[in-house]
């Protein structure tokens, strides 16, 4: 049965295996001092009445191993049995479980009971005579006169074997040349005892011997518990399979040692377990608790706790009863495992069934919870263990010491160690090294070398770790002479230095430039014999160069020649890595003379030295002798070439020599670590990490070996890229390796690269499986906190730093700032204020880059209030801003349209001596172009200019956007051209907005090769961009190419969808081809597809823009009789039809259709007055809301359009109340509020539009005459430039203004919008008479024409559309008022005015061409800006001769139109 050792927290990795002592005739080995162990981990010394001949020897026999060992009595029951005659022997490998088996002997009768108190006396006194021989004595002088039968010598073998093997095995030769046939029985005793004393190879001479014939499953088993002492499981599986050769059926027995010789052999591997208790059953055996409890300790030395936990519910379910060591052994693993909760789960169970907790238990457990760093528990299940009757002893101490080390609570650990020293338990060596250790690191140099002084009272010798530790302790805190002193205590001592020692004394020499005493440790370490390595020699040859001891350098080199032979190579390598040049190349020289071929990295070195110091002769003539000399050196020129490169930061080029000459598969080339190094590791620097990964391929194919920088790059490389578990896999390949990594740093990169893919669950069992060491590091729990906060998990964040908190190590900026980025991620930002509150309760200071985080995050969210707020307080604070706060300051200004206060944070940045770079300058010409504020932004991109800075994608992507925005498309094309000259990538956003601009400005041509343009650069276009592009090829009535479109669709990969066809069909209605669009409908019918409203509705429109009213009330007619019935699509595409009727009986007819069709709202409308109709039109806009696609907004603008026309006004201002009501207009459409006037029209309708102008300023018009709510300075009316069902509300809304002579004028700087001053509006409102009554009202019955008239894309009142065209033609833009005015004249009236006006210019013009005065310039004075834009007091920019209309020539009659309207906003033209 393998043993559950005892965790063993205190060795390190060059600790030497535990060694057990072996009972001997003479002496005992005994342990080496270093060893760590629990011996009460023993069965044989927990359980003294039991043995158990297939496990080791306790380490701590209680015989004196100076004297002959008592022979051991047989037990009672095997003597009675003996003495009976019984069959059945019993097995030397007793199972765990034997005493049950023994308690099932028969009984024996008291005759037989006599008999076996005679024969146990007689046996002991033959055994007690043999061991009593003199050395010279042979056993036969004993034997030879007594009558033993077979079973009786195999007890008496046994008995000697306990005091001396040598002995038993001189009983058992004594047998064999008696010409008596040893028994299988006496054979497997002679085996045993020879096992127990690690004589293997005599155990397989015997073995050979006498296992042909007659051996036996007992002999086997003998066997094959000698191999498994030694863990050689090779050996046991042939035995194993010899058995079954010979028709020997294994027991269970066998499996058990199988599986102990298993356990021996090494760590198992995941699975191994499972797979030798699946073994076992398929020999027809059942497992007993031996087998279960091996398997666990086994899985408990490799940590391997998802098997144990497998091996230990297998052992449940078999219902076999797991006993005191199965529990401890599960204790255990969990513990080793970091999972201390489980282990108390375990010990908990244990005590629930039944069973007693021993001193193992308590210390397993106490071990889990001291890993974790839990001292509360540690110090309650110590208490525990008092109270349950055990002492604390060494091993209690020592795993207490060594957690409070490893925290840095030195007062406790060494109150722990007076402790122990009080209550007698004596320190041992592991205590004393702890301490000292401890004390080193935590820089409290005299108390570690107190404790050694005390070590040394005590009667311990320190070991070569303790006074390592000291050594290092002095070294890092500059006490050389104490270091010193100590090194040459250890001499003294009799502690043989090993390398580190060497290495730390050389080094301490060396740094203080004492080259006598370095060259006398030298001397001294090769007078006791101990050979310096590479390293040794680097260190000595590195400080001898640099204080120019030549000579000394030439007499350690004829060392490393004479005495130790190395090769010219070798001594060449040693002396480039020590810097020693000059010598390391004529080294290399000789070696090359000699037939060697150089070393690389030598090669590489010594070149590199003398490109550095411009020795090139040199360099080239060392190159030249190689290439004489080594006719296989090309491979390693080339190699060196690259390696050159890479250390000369040309990595490009690098790899693409070593992709040439991989190519070219030059010799040996690229077979050479050196040379991957160097590539992966500065592809690894410079960011190239898939070329990095590509470079680690190639060299795993060729077999070559990682170094050590290899793995760490590599490790690296992978976590950037995401494949934190391929980092993890190679971290443990290297380890395996016995590979030295900075196991830390690659520890944090893996747990941080789980953290950015959310894996945070990979990472939590990470560091758990990090708690078996002695402690988790401070970057370690940290990196954990910022895996947890990239998936926000605040709470288990907060856990980790109490941990941190109460455990230590106390935490860092990185762990605060770990903590807050999960509150951030989890948008839980308002409860930063909180935490920060508690950690300064804490008294841990808030940093700067925690308050950056903070003002980072409510900046992403927009959050202006809580920005500043931080801000301010930052600067209050003293920490003042930097560029990048700046940056995202600007940024989030710019963002929330904060005009004025971006232009203040960009002159306190100037003021703090920053100037404005080009991502704060791009932000401002984002923040520009959307709010269309186009001026500014070319301002803003003159600054650039002036700066001198370089433009990028962003900048020259943000002016296509503006250009096209503000209808400008050539400009945009001519960026567009400075792009590409500049191999700048324009985005495809940009592409899409300059096509809509284009297809607004009417440039087909222009737009249809910039869409083949995309096309031909492999943009994905998606399906919007084509329908925009068939949308422009409608509006050039080029149906033709709007056709081809569908094709080119079908090659990109993007299928025609209804809403494509719909696009088509439009097209074709649009250019009154209805047919060409019934044939697209026709041809959706013959596809199969489910059809809905809207192709059909389409066509309506078709035929009804055309006034084909009765073919478009067929047409709704043949959808019905499709089985398509109407809908709200097919509603108000007929209600918008009769609103652009001429005639009032047109729109009858149409609403009469629809009356038909079970649809007579409309005309009810237009022809009723009954309360109950508005209850009805509510009931039906409440069903139209639950639809999709804006079916309510489109049905009520349609229907304002017709009510509006007809003149149903009344009606339909109540219907716009109603649709505000509903959610379907937005309740802020227009503004009388309190220093805020104005209205936004976007989305609606020219009769909504109209209606909602009315209403407001009837509104406007009670606020001025009754003082309340206060106006603001200046008035603004939004209306956008789109178009709704291609009219232009723009367009309608100037034409009604202009009739009513009101003071709104377009504004200049921002399009789509009316600007007017509040008192010019006030006074218009009080004084026009056109305000006099602005009710709106229903006509007493409807007109028998339309009131409204739809001219040049927009609508006008039907009477004045000839005295808008008259006006315009002969005067141009004339003010609203003049206009009004000349609109109400007669048709001959308006004639002679205009004709009068038209030539007073002429004359004026002709006046002051004869007194010589010249014609005004435009003022370049800006138009002051809205009430958020500052007046800059700094030189105005000259803007561009294009944006400005007035800079043109202009003939004499437009002058004399444009001077009238000197200072007016509008723009001719408009």
């Amino acid at each position: 049965m393998a043993v559950a050792s005892q965790p063993q927290p205190f060795l390190s990795s060059t600790s030497r295996p535990i060694r057990r002592a072996t009972v001997a005739t003479a002496t005992a080995t005994s342990s080496s001092p270093d060893d760590f162990d629990y011996p009460l981990a023993d069965p044989s010394v927990r359980w003294p009445h039991l043995r158990f001949p297939h496990l080791p020897s306790p380490r701590f026999p209680s015989c004196n191993p100076s004297s002959p060992a008592p022979v051991a009595r047989p037990p009672e029951g095997e003597d009675e049995a003996m003495a009976a005659g019984t069959s059945s022997a019993v097995a030397v490998v007793e199972p765990l479980d034997a005493r049950a088996h023994r308690g099932r002997v028969k009984r024996l009768s008291k005759l037989a009971l006599r008999r076996a108190r005679d024969w146990r006396a007689r046996v002991a006194g033959v055994a007690d005579r043999v061991v009593a021989l003199s050395p010279g004595a042979a056993v036969g002088d004993v034997l030879d006169g007594e009558r033993l039968a077979h079973d009786e010598l195999a007890f008496v073998v046994r008995a000697v074997g306990a005091a001396s093997w040598r002995r038993a095995l001189e009983a058992f030769e004594w047998v064999v040349e008696g010409g008596r046939a040893p028994g299988p029985r006496l054979v497997a005793v002679v085996l045993g005892v020879l096992g127990r004393a690690r004589q293997d190879g005599v155990a397989e001479e015997v073995f050979l011997r006498f296992a042909r014939e007659g051996a036996t499953v007992q002999v086997f088993n003998a066997m094959m518990g000698v191999y498994a002492r030694s863990g050689r499981f090779d050996d046991v599986r042939q035995l194993l399979d010899a058995m079954r050769d010979q028709d020997i059926e294994p027991d269970l027995v066998s499996f058990n040692t199988l599986i102990n010789a298993r356990a021996k052999s090494g760590c198992l591997a995941a699975g191994v377990a499972l797979e030798l208790l699946n073994e076992v059953r398929q020999a027809g055996l059942r497992p007993d608790a031996i087998t279960y409890n091996t398997l666990i300790s086994a899985c408990s030395q490799g940590s391997n706790l998802d098997d144990a936990v497998a091996v230990f519910e297998e052992m449940i379910a078999s219902e076999c009863r797991p006993d005191l060591w199965t529990y401890n052994a599960m204790v255990s693993v969990h513990g080793r495992c970091g999972k201390a909760q489980d282990a108390e789960r375990m010990f908990n169970e244990l005590v629930e069934k039944g069973l007693q907790p021993d001193a193992v238990t308590y210390n397993s457990l106490l071990y889990a919870f001291a890993k974790e760093g839990n001292v509360e528990r540690v110090e309650r299940v110590c208490e525990e263990l008092v109270k349950a009757g055990f002492k604390k002893d060494g091993i209690t101490y020592n795993t207490m010491i060594h957690m409070y080390g490893k925290m840095g609570r030195l007062d406790l650990a060494l109150g722990l160690y007076d402790e122990m020293r009080a209550i007698g338990c004596t320190p041992d060596a592991v205590t004393y090294t702890v301490l000292v250790d401890s004390l080193g690191k935590m820089n409290r140099i005299s108390e570690a070398g107190k404790v050694l002084e005390e070590m040394a009272d005590a009667g311990l010798k320190p070991t070569l770790v303790t006074f390592s530790a000291l050594i290092c302790a002095y070294a890092k805190s500059g006490r050389r002479d104490d270091a010193e002193r100590t090194f040459d205590r250890m001499v003294e001592s009799g502690v043989k230095p090993d390398r580190l020692a060497y290495l730390v004394m050389l080094d301490i020499f060396a740094r203080s430039g004492e080259t006598t005493k370095l060259m006398v440790l030298y001397r001294t370490m090769i007078n006791d014999g101990y050979k310096p390595d590479d390293g040794l020699y680097q260190v000595l040859l590195a400080a001898l160069t640099e204080g120019n001891e030549h000579n000394e350098i030439e007499g350690v080199i004829q060392d490393m020649e004479a005495v130790f032979e190395m090769s010219p190579l070798l001594i060449s390598s040693i002396l480039t890595k020590a810097e020693c040049i000059s010598q390391g190349a004529s080294m290399l020289k000789r070696a090359c003379l000699q037939g060697y071929e150089p070393d690389g990295k030598s090669l590489l070195s010594i070149l590199d030295a003398y490109e550095k110091m411009g020795k090139h002769e040199e360099g080239l003539s060392l190159l030249e002798c190689i290439r004489e000399h080594v006719p296989s050196s090309h491979s390693l020129i080339s190699e060196c070439s690259i390696m050159l490169l890479c250390k000369n930061q040309k990595i490009v080029e690098a790899v693409q020599e070593y992709n040439k000459i991989q190519m070219l598969k030059r010799g040996s080339f690229g077979k050479d670590s050196d040379l991957y190094e160097y590539l992966i590791t500065y592809l690894e620097e410079t960011e190239l990490l898939p070329e990095a990964c590509q470079m680690f391929c190639d060299m795993q194919f060729l077999g070559i070996v990682p170094s050590q920088k290899i793995y760490q790059s590599i490790i690296y490389a992978y976590c950037r890229l995401g494949f934190p578990e391929t980092a993890y896999q190679l971290m443990d390949d290297a380890v395996r390796f016995d590979i030295s990594l900075n196991i830390l740093s690659c520890r944090v990169a893996i747990i941080e690269a789980y953290g950015k893919l959310k894996l945070w669950q990979q990472a939590e069992n990470f560091v758990k499986e990090l708690k078996q060491d002695s402690g988790v590091d401070r970057r370690i729990w940290n990196a954990l906190i910022h895996a947890y906060a990239e998936s926000g998990l605040y709470e288990h964040a907060r856990a980790v730093f109490d941990i941190m908190i109460k455990k230590g190590p106390l935490p860092t900026v990185e762990s605060v700032n770990g903590m807050m980025r999960a509150l951030i991620v989890d948008g839980r930002l308002d409860e930063m204020y909180v935490v920060v509150q508690e950690l300064q309760d804490l008294d841990i200071k808030i940093s700067r880059s925690t308050v950056l985080l903070m003002l980072e995050a409510f900046a992403k969210s927009g959050d202006v209030f809580e920005v500043m707020k931080i801000y301010n307080g930052m600067k209050a604070a003293g920490y003042l801003p930097n560029i990048y706060l700046y940056r995202t300051m600007i940024s989030l200004l710019c963002h929330n349209k904060r005009f004025r206060d971006v232009e203040l944070m960009v002159e306190e940045m100037e003021g703090a001596g920053f100037k404005p770079d080009l991502p704060v300058l791009n932000t401002l010409l984002l923040m520009y172009t959307e709010t269309g504020n186009f001026d500014r932004t070319i301002e803003v991109y003159h600054s650039i200019l002036e700066a001198g800075l370089e433009p990028d994608e962003d900048t020259y992507n943000t002016l296509i956007v503006m250009y096209s925005r503000n209808f400008r498309p050539e400009e945009g094309f001519t960026l567009l051209n400075e792009m590409s000259k500049r191999s700048l990538t324009p985005k495809l956003e940009s592409y899409k907005i300059l096509l809509a601009a284009s297809g607004k400005a009417k440039l087909w041509e222009q737009a249809d090769l910039l869409f083949e343009e995309m096309r031909s650069k492999g943009y994905r276009l998606n399906r919007s961009i084509y329908h925009l592009m068939m949308k422009i090829y409608r509006n050039a009535c080029n149906h033709s190419k709007a056709e081809h479109l569908l094709s080119a669709m079908k090659e990109d990969g993007i299928e025609p969808t209804i809403a494509t066809m719909h696009i088509l069909m439009t097209s074709y209605g649009t250019a009154g081809h209805p047919d060409e669009a019934e044939k697209v409908l026709n041809s959706l019918k013959s596809s199969n597809l489910e059809i809905s409203t809207l192709p059909y509705s389409t066509v309506f429109d078709a035929y009804l823009r055309n006034r084909d009213y009765s073919l478009g009330i067929t047409k709704l007619l043949e959808m019905k009789k499709d089985g398509v019935e109407p809908d709200h699509q097919v509603w108000t595409s007929f209600i918008r039809a009769a609103s652009l009727c001429e005639q009032t009986d047109d729109a009858i007819l149409l609403l009469k259709c629809l009356q038909d069709c079970e649809f007579d709202l409309p005309i009810r409308l237009l022809t009723e007055r009954t309360s109950s109709l508005f209850t009805e039109v509510d009931n039906f806009l409440e069903e139209l809301g639950a639809l999709e696609d804006s079916a309510s907004l489109n049905f009520v603008n349609a229907l304002e359009d017709l009510l509006w026309a007809f003149e149903r006004r009344a009606t339909a201002s109540w219907i716009f109340q109603l649709a505000v009501k509903r959610g379907i207009y937005h309740h802020n459409i227009f503004r009388v509020e309190e220093k805020d006037w104005g209205a936004d029209l976007r989305k609606l309708s020219a009769g909504a539009a109209l209606v909602a102008v009315t209403l407001w300023l009837d509104q406007m018009q009670d606020a001025s005459l009754q003082g309340a709510p206060e106006s603001p300075k200046s008035i603004v009316l939004v209306t956008g430039e789109g178009e709704y069902n291609m009219v232009s509300l723009r367009k309608t809304i100037r034409a009604y203004l202009m009739e009513m002579g009101s003071p709104f004028l377009p504004c200049r700087s921002r399009s789509g919008r009316f600007v007017v001053k509040a008192y010019s509006l006030k006074m218009w409102l009080k004084d026009s008479p056109f305000c006099l009554d602005l009710e709106l009202k229903d006509a007493p019955a409807l007109p028998k024409t339309n009131s409204m008239k739809l001219t040049e894309g927009y609508f006008m009142r039907a009477g004045l559309v000839s005295a808008f065209k008259d006006i315009h033609e002969r005067l141009g833009e004339v003010w609203p008022k003049k206009f009004s005015r000349l609109a109400l004249l007669s048709e001959e009236s308006r004639d002679k005015v205009i004709t009068a006006d038209i030539q007073g210019r002429k004359e004026k013009l002709e006046k002051m061409k004869r007194q010589g005065l010249s014609i005004a310039k435009r003022s370049k004075k800006r138009h002051q800006r809205g009430k958020f834009i500052k007046q800059k007091s700094t030189e105005k920019t000259a803007t561009l001769k294009e944006a400005c209309p007035c800079n043109k020539k202009l003939t004499q009659e437009a002058y004399l139109r444009k001077v009238t309207f000197t200072g007016c906003h509008f723009e001719p033209g408009s």
